[in-house]
């Protein structure tokens, strides 16, 4: 097992930023690490990095003890902070160089590295000339020039444009295809794009931990129908458990029901029945956002 957790408490005094909380994380695998400010999360992954220590339960990463094995464990983790620190006057190649130092790793590992993260382009800079998605890809490339079996990654895609954002999240996928990689992110939508999987922390504790389709999966549906006339909203709220009805432009309705039951032949019938065509029938899938919100609400 890749990452173990098992009955970890974090206390600041009186205030508990973990609450007993246990997981377990695979190889290969992407996990998303979810919460509003002030769940835990950075907490979480600095006890996962050995930056501070738990004050209760067993924390182990790649079968090492982060407060028996510490060296261990930074010697097998990959670990791109939230705030990516470089040094911006160094080259590229001269800043892996001397991490790789440190790592004791040989000089043909840098040009892997460079390779791999889409680095080669702009490797003769000085990364203070680099945009930002260029300089996640140092951040990226720096934590991966030990070959680290797991990859912890706080907030990858914050502040980058849509493109960068698009080659760090296929650069993240490529890369999760063998190694562990959990992250933390505040993007939903980029959560959906690259994770299999999903946890939810609030308030210390942890209230969903999934398989990302399984989310979608509730209790829950959302049925999109187009008619060719409009229809009251009283008249859709007789279907049978309907929760919402929702005309979001034109003849356009959202119609959510509180079952997993494929509603749309319901919805069929009840055009039938009342002689109106339907132009577009499809069931929506609900988002990652919403059910967040709704999960982190309370």
């Amino acid at each position: 097992m890749s990452i173990a957790v098992e009955g970890v408490s974090k206390l600041y005094g009186n205030q508990k930023a973990l609450n007993n909380i246990s997981f377990k994380v695979g190889k290969p695998e992407i996990v998303g690490f979810l919460g509003p400010n002030g769940a835990g999360k950075s907490t979480m992954m600095k006890i996962l990095t050995t930056f501070i220590q738990a004050s209760e339960g067993q924390v182990k990463v790649n079968n090492f003890d982060v407060n028996q094995n510490t060296m261990d464990v930074q010697k097998s983790v990959g670990y791109l902070p939230e705030n990516n620190p470089l040094y911006l006057d160094m080259y590229v190649k001269e800043y892996l160089a001397f991490n790789a130092q440190i790592f004791n790793v040989s000089k043909a590992r840098i040009q892997e590295v460079i390779e791999l993260t889409g680095l080669s382009p702009e490797s003769h800079k000085k990364i203070g000339q680099l945009s930002k998605g260029y300089r996640q890809r140092v951040g990226l490339a720096n934590a991966l020039l030990h070959d680290p079996d797991v990859l912890i990654l706080d907030e990858p895609t914050t502040g980058l444009d849509p493109n960068q954002l698009v080659d760090i999240r296929n650069l993240i996928k490529t890369i999760g295809k063998t190694k562990t990689i959990f992250l933390s992110t505040h993007i939903m939508q980029e959560v959906e794009a690259m994770c299999d999987r999903v946890i939810i922390i609030n308030k210390g504790n942890i209230i969903a931990d999934k398989k990302l389709h399984e989310l979608h999966d509730g209790k829950e549906q959302t049925v999109i129908v187009e008619f060719d006339y409009r229809v009251e909203d009283a008249f859709l709220k007789k279907l049978p458990k309907v929760k919402t009805v929702t005309n979001t432009h034109g003849f356009v309705y959202e119609i959510t029901f509180s079952t997993s039951e494929d509603m749309r032949s319901h919805v069929f019938d009840f055009a039938h029945d009342n002689q109106l065509k339907i132009l577009q029938l499809n069931q929506k899938n609900a988002s990652l956002e919403s059910l967040f919100r709704e999960l982190t609400s309370n």
